[in-house]
């Protein structure tokens, strides 16, 4: 009884990945908002209640490829980070940004579906959280060894953040802990950059205007990175 649960375990679960595969390469034809389960099946060759036994909903469907998504994203941040080292807080930083780029260029239909245009009628439930963080977890311990290091200088004309932005930044520190103000406010600032620069490029507002995009890149991140106070 146990080997026959288990092969039909392997089974089901071969047969989830191969729908997700599919998904995701309907998301390059037909957009995140076009995808479709009767779709998928038929391309599978299944008909089209036999996949309700493994995806409920589209939306179901659409969360397992937005958490497979962040994962992937997560881990190749995760995997720079740690290919540098730790006491070189500038080299993790440049590092981190240079994989999330190079996994959003090599998976662009991916992340348009994780920060692009929201998909109609679709909530991301709670489930998704963990995974969207993963990459910001990682960002946050590098500025986070940097502050405890006393390796942050940021230049003099960086203005302090507002008070209102104090209730905010309690709210940051739960992923990005035991930092202040100040810190949180440049770090969000340097964050936000990197993904606005990323987005910008994938959606096309570079195009015809900036085209030595490896260098331009290069130089966003450094600048960034001088404003959050990081040495170069």
């Amino acid at each position: 009884m146990s080997s026959s649960r288990t092969a039909r375990e392997r089974v089901r679960a071969e047969l989830t990945r191969e729908i997700a595969d599919i998904a995701r390469r309907q998301l390059a034809t037909e957009g995140a908002a076009g995808l479709s389960l009767r779709a998928v099946a038929r391309e599978m060759g299944m008909v089209s209640s036999a996949i309700y036994r493994y995806f409920p909903s589209r939306d179901d469907l659409l969360t397992t490829l937005i958490i497979d998504g962040y994962n992937a994203l997560g881990e190749a941040v995760e995997n720079a980070d740690a290919a540098t080292p730790r006491e070189d807080h500038t080299g993790r930083w440049l590092a981190v940004c240079h994989a999330v780029r190079d996994w959003a260029l090599a998976h662009p239909h991916e992340y348009a579906l994780l920060y692009g245009s929201p998909v109609p009628g679709y909530q991301a439930p709670q489930d998704t959280v963990a995974a969207a963080v993963r990459d910001t977890v990682v960002y946050g311990r590098i500025v986070s060894d940097a502050h405890h290091a006393g390796a942050l200088n940021p230049p003099d004309v960086v203005p302090p953040p507002s008070a209102a932005f104090a209730e905010d930044a309690a709210r940051v520190r739960e992923i990005i802990s035991d930092i202040p103000d100040d810190v949180v406010a440049r770090a969000l600032v340097a964050w936000t950059g990197l993904f606005g620069w990323v987005s910008f490029e994938l959606f096309g507002q570079f195009n015809n205007a900036i085209l030595n995009r490896d260098p331009a890149f290069d130089h966003a991140m450094r600048s960034h990175a001088a404003y959050l106070g990081l040495p170069l």
